[in-house]
């Protein structure tokens, strides 16, 4: 199963290494993390990193310092999605008018004004 998870690793990873030299940049990481399906919140991330060697601040990640750290966090099964009916609870708030869509004009609202 290891095998199988470090595998999946390397393919999200692979595709944000634009450069093909198995590293990508440190802003990236959060990107990558989401892909493979879990959902830390920022300050999760940050404390993530922390445990990534960095090769420069606002550098470079290479995979084998990312791969064991992701390794353990998929195991541990951490940082997994808000559960659906706190989703939908949170949409309905945001679904005025009970129609049940949000107009693009309302999201936009609601995530730049309230």
């Amino acid at each position: 199963i290891v095998a199988e998870i470090e595998k999946k690793i390397t393919e999200a990873f692979e595709v944000f290494d634009r450069e093909s030299n198995k590293t990508v940049d440190v802003r990236e990481i959060g990107c990558i993390i989401r892909s493979l399906g879990c959902f830390p919140n920022e300050a999760e991330v940050q404390e993530l990193l922390a445990q990534i060697e960095v090769e420069e601040p606002g550098g470079f990640i290479h995979l084998e310092q990312f791969l064991p750290v992701m390794t353990k966090v998929l195991l541990e099964r951490r940082f997994w999605p808000i559960p659906e009916d706190v989703i939908l609870h949170a949409f309905e708030a945001l679904d005025e008018n009970k129609c049940g869509y949000i107009t693009k004009e309302d999201l936009v609202k609601h995530l730049t004004e309230e």
